[in-house]
């Protein structure tokens, strides 16, 4: 996993890809942070991709770097409790403080959503495909 959040980190910008309805949607990201042994992204619940995770939470990531990219699919769902959602929130904004101005720890719009029952492939045109589950 902590090669996956390299790569993510390094390519600074990856896109995840969710669905609306029949519609795929991709959109820009560029969070990824480890927390409690989960990969986490970050993003606002008044955000269309939210609502779309909260119906269903299947999505893929992808990102490129110097020749490589980079494909994650998996569910990304948010922590059981309050208490784990707000602490994986914290843990986020400590990682990305850029984010501080627009998103505060248990506002209910902070929403981190970590990867589970995750698949991660990283390919070139030159190199044997790795694969990393988590």
């Amino acid at each position: 996993m902590e090669r996956v959040c390299e790569f993510l980190k390094k390519a600074k910008v990856y896109y995840l890809a969710t669905e609306e309805g029949d519609q795929p949607r991709v959109r820009p990201f560029g969070t990824a942070h480890i927390y409690n042994g989960k990969l986490y992204i970050q993003t606002g619940n008044v955000k269309p991709v939210a609502k779309q995770l909260k119906a269903n939470p299947k999505a893929e990531i992808c990102a490129c770097v110097d020749g490589d990219w980079i494909r994650i699919a998996g569910e990304l769902v948010e922590d059981d409790t309050e208490e784990e959602r707000v602490a994986a929130q914290e843990s986020m904004l400590e990682a990305y403080p850029s984010l501080k101005g627009m998103y505060k720890p248990g506002d209910g719009n902070t929403a981190a959503y970590y990867f589970r029952n995750a698949t991660a492939r990283i390919s070139s045109f030159t190199k044997s495909e790795e694969v990393i589950e988590f």
